[in-house]
């Protein structure tokens, strides 16, 4: 797309009829500037990224480009045609933003490029929007509405790929990764909380986003990680005041499980076979047989054994907590936004480029190639619809089973390790 030069004379007729005649002291119609104008050159910007990161010679390798943008070149390209491809019988506004259209006077506005450019590096970075002055050549507003903008089309184009619930096939290769590598069969992943500062948190809400181990107002979030650190549930927005379980009451971790709407995967320990796979978790949650848990004492060698193990493999989600937070370095600042809509987009929105750049560089454990919807029954009555809610429900917070999995769990992975010790002296034998 070819961009005409900027042409000052506008700028100088505004400029002099702004400015008035100054010799008239006593004239009242005189205007006078209350800031001064800087002249901006989008074209030039545009052709200088283009040169820069874009262009066939161009001044950027591929490495670069990623320590800028955080993701490779191509994953920016899918992400900017996705943008411009979007249609829709009443296009929305936040997607119209980045189409390139001709201002009164004939010359075309900012460039898709620079706009995608300007969101993501406030993304990246975590500063200001008056940072993308010098290089981008934009104002602080245009760089605040496409990073806000942007979130949107994110979320719109990809939540339903990047952030979805897991299929039967993703479950069967989880448990596979998971035992393989952490020795834990029937493994889903781990869960945890992360907090994120909110910098302009009103002043009548600090006191319920606020809490003792925090010194400002936070905003939690509530993921679960696998091995692959993909992360497949983020749940985001309660106050920072709450603690892991009130987040866990509110959370839609386990609404496709009590709706009947979860694929059943089991999987046996010891000759015992359970019907759904956990999730491994800290000393604060409940003892849910969705949730294996570390002992608090451990009395003798085995439990200290499997509270190591267990220590070891939840590392899997704070593992991928500092990821996120290294990638997207907006996180790691307290959050500017007065909105708290505004916030979960900026949040969500770095998920889903988050897993996107965990697929592109190959280490993601399933093939994301489609979406597990289950067929529900609507043949049944309300009532026995809300039995069979009960009884799920009664299942899940069953705490014999959660006693009896991680009893199973504590002579698995001993066994393993007894024979690992074998095979070890074996080998020192023959030597």
């Amino acid at each position: 797309m070819a961009y005409s030069s900027f042409d000052d004379e506008y700028t100088m007729l505004a400029l002099e009829m702004l400015e008035g005649d100054q010799s008239d002291e006593g004239d009242s119609s005189n205007v006078h500037l209350t800031r001064r104008y800087i002249r901006r050159d989008h074209h030039e910007a545009h052709d200088r990224l283009i040169r820069d990161y874009f262009d066939e010679r161009l001044k950027y390798s591929e490495v670069e480009f990623k320590r800028r943008f955080q993701m490779r070149r191509r994953v920016f390209i899918q992400i900017m045609e996705g943008i411009l491809n979007f249609s829709a019988n009443h296009l929305p506004k936040y997607f119209e933003w980045f189409h390139v259209r001709p201002d009164f006077r004939g010359e075309l506005g900012i460039s898709t490029h620079l706009k995608i450019t300007a969101a993501l590096r406030l993304l990246t970075y975590g500063y200001a929007p008056d940072a993308s002055g010098e290089y981008l050549q934009m104002l602080e507003r245009v760089a605040r509405e496409s990073l806000q903008n942007f979130t949107k089309c994110i979320t719109v184009l990809y939540s339903n790929d990047y952030m979805r619930e897991p299929t039967r096939e993703d479950m069967e290769r989880l448990y596979e990764v998971h035992e393989e590598n952490h020795d834990f069969p029937g493994m889903l992943g781990s869960v945890d909380c992360m907090h994120w500062v909110w910098g302009k948190c009103p002043v009548a809400w600090k006191g319920q986003f606020k809490r003792g181990d925090h010194s400002h107002p936070t905003i939690m979030l509530e993921a679960v990680a696998s091995y692959d650190n993909w992360i497949w549930h983020a749940y985001f927005g309660v106050v920072g005041s709450n603690n892991d379980i009130n987040v866990l009451n509110t959370s839609p971790l386990f609404e496709s499980m009590l709706n009947d709407n979860f694929p059943d995967i089991p999987y046996a320990i010891n000759g015992v076979e359970y019907k759904r796979g956990y999730y491994l978790a800290d000393g604060i949650y409940p003892q849910w047989a969705s949730f294996v848990k570390a002992y608090s004492s451990a009395a003798n060698p085995k439990s200290k054994y499997f509270s190591r193990k267990q220590s070891k493999a939840r590392k899997d989600v704070e593992r991928t907590f500092g990821i996120l937070q290294g990638r997207w370095h907006i996180l790691q600042q307290p959050a500017r936004a007065y909105s708290l809509k505004a916030i979960q987009r900026i949040m969500y929105a770095c998920i889903i480029m988050y897993n996107m750049i965990v697929e592109d560089n190959g280490f993601n454990i399933s093939e994301n190639n489609w979406v597990y919807k289950p067929v529900q029954n609507m043949q049944t009555t309300w009532y026995d619809r809300c039995e069979e809610y009960k009884a799920r429900t009664k299942e899940l917070h069953d705490r014999e089973v959660h006693e009896r999995l991680r009893g199973d769990l504590v002579k698995h992975v001993w066994a393993i390790r007894a024979q690992e010790e074998e095979e070890e002296a074996e080998d020192e034998g023959k030597e």
